[in-house]
């Protein structure tokens, strides 16, 4: 049985807290759900909402039509007459995903009416539906509290629902209540009572278990599982798209259309979209989750891949990586040193071994681009030579002016000067630095993100830490720098990823990347 997937970032996950996608962003990663993660469906809206969400939709349909997979795209829609019947089908959709009441209580508390009414009421909106030629779906809104408090209520709505033009209901634990076992009893009982129903479920990560349910679900033989990309949704979130391809390729072993290798992608732009970022410990997409941090660890992947899983960083789009910290053993080290195409002896080792974990039980943060420097240090020799020096530099800040910097910069024993500004101190300081680099036909790295970390209290001489990322000729670097100024933060951290480009183990990492591969 092949499982649809229709995901919900464009509706339910920007009901997230501060977040809101304009009509571009919502165009965009549409696109990528829709051709690169090869999604099924995707809900992109709320009828009526305000004139920007039509805009989008609109915007979204027209592209949609253009690549004939128009049925794709799907609306929220309300039991209002034909009000959002209206609004949908002027914003160039076909499919409403129509919100009914899946619990009694909500029938009578929010409604006022009985279920007979609340019916009679759908009807007339699926009537007209068709008229309009368009497909109707269902949401039974509180369907996981209906099932627990009312279920005489939902076998009355799905089989009212089964006399109407409907292709699929759709079964929310709204409020994000249920855990695997009721998951399991419930779906259990909708597929057995209604055979001939496609069902979809829609987790809530309320109790974080939203992804155990999602597993819970399909091994009822439920139809299609709605989810959101890095989670988002209202309060805690939705099941998160990444998670569950795990599900469906690992454990479940299901029939599907989705292209994982493209899922790091998508979640890194929605990443930048939502302003939220994605946990490092998140499966699958999050920073961390490919490095192992035990020297034990690093060791048996050498030997034979003893602590590998299924879940393959390549899978995904991404690569492993060995953490170096108070943890890490001389296997961790040596695999990092690997990548950076450098080979040291058993003493050398043993050396740099104790100086990384003399680092990570001061709590620093040590990354493979330190290596060399630590080496250097350790070791007294010429593994990096420090041929990119600030000589001085000048930043001001003035009310209602520009940001201007002066630099002196000495490479390789060669000095050079150069002035620019910027819209902010250390754009102007980039600015006057790249002017160098461009004059001297230097290729430089690209800066892909920026990230100040201070520590808790609020006091204003707080050591500030900059980490910041570098693509270099298809190499991912990350440098940071530490000071109780953030501009002389980043300062000391761009410095520092220069010189590991002008020494040349970012272009030995890349060889060694490309000869991996094959």
């Amino acid at each position: 049985m092949k499982i649809e997937v229709m995901d919900t970032t464009l509706r339910d996950g920007e009901q997230t807290t501060g977040v809101s996608f304009n009509e571009e962003e919502k165009l965009a990663m549409a696109g990528l759900l829709i051709e690169e993660v090869k999604v099924d469906r995707i809900e992109v809206a709320s009828a009526r909402v305000s004139d920007g969400e039509f805009a989008a939709v609109k915007r979204i349909t027209e592209w949609a039509k253009k690549r004939n997979c128009l049925e794709k795209i799907e609306v929220l829609g309300f039991v209002d007459g034909d009000i959002s019947l209206k609004w949908i089908h002027d914003a160039g959709a076909k499919v409403i995903n129509l919100l009914t009441k899946g619990s009694l209580k909500h029938v009578q508390g929010q409604l006022h009416k009985t279920p007979e009414e609340h019916m009679a009421d759908v009807q007339k909106l699926v009537k007209t539906a068709g008229k309009m030629d368009m497909l109707v779906n269902v949401y039974l809104e509180d369907w996981s509290n209906g099932m627990i408090s009312s279920p005489e209520y939902v076998y009355f709505v799905i089989g009212e629902l089964q006399k109407m033009n409907v292709k699929r209901i759709m079964l929310p634990d709204t409020l994000g209540v249920l855990n695997p076992d009721q998951t399991f009893q419930f779906c259990t009982d909708m597929v057995t009572r209604f055979p001939d129903v496609h069902f979809d479920f829609h987790a809530h990560n309320d109790y974080d278990m939203a992804v155990a349910n999602v597993f819970s679900s399909l091994k009822t033989g439920i139809k299609g599982i709605h989810t959101t990309v890095n989670g988002l949704g209202e309060r805690a979130g939705n099941a998160p798209l990444a998670s569950v391809i795990g599900i469906l390729n690992d454990h479940l072993k299901l029939e599907n259309k989705l292209n994982e290798s493209n899922i790091t992608k998508v979640s890194k732009v929605v990443e930048q979209l939502s302003g939220l970022r994605i946990p490092e410990n998140q499966p699958i997409t999050g920073y961390n989750v490919f490095t192992q941090c035990s020297g034990i660890h690093a060791d048996g992947d050498s030997k034979d891949n003893l602590y590998f899983n299924n879940l393959m960083p390549e899978r995904f789009g991404r690569n492993r990586k060995y953490a170096l910290g108070k943890t890490s053993g001389k296997a961790n080290i040596k695999k990092n040193l690997e990548e950076l195409g450098i080979e040291l002896d058993a003493e050398a080792m043993k050396k740099v071994t104790q100086r990384v974990i003399a680092l990570g039980d001061r709590k620093e943060m040590v990354t493979i681009e330190d290596l060399p420097f630590i080496i250097s240090d350790v070791l007294k020799s010429s593994s990096v030579k420090d041929a990119i020096k600030i000589r001085n530099y000048n930043l001001s800040l003035a009310h209602d002016l520009r940001p201007l910097a002066s630099i002196s910069l000495e490479i390789n024993g060669k000095r050079y000067d150069e002035t620019a500004v910027g819209d902010g101190q250390y754009d102007a300081f980039m600015k006057a630095l790249w002017r160098i680099y461009n004059k001297l036909k230097k290729v430089h790295p690209v800066l892909v993100d920026y990230w100040v970390s201070i520590p808790p209290g609020g006091k204003t001489d707080a050591l500030v830490e900059t980490m910041i990322t570098w693509d270099y000729k298809g190499v991912e670097i990350k440098s940071r720098g530490l000071s109780a100024d953030q501009t002389e933060a980043a300062i000391e951290a761009t410095i520092k990823v220069l010189n590991v480009i002008e020494e040349g183990t970012l272009t030995r990492q890349a060889d060694w990347k490309e000869k991996m591969a094959k």
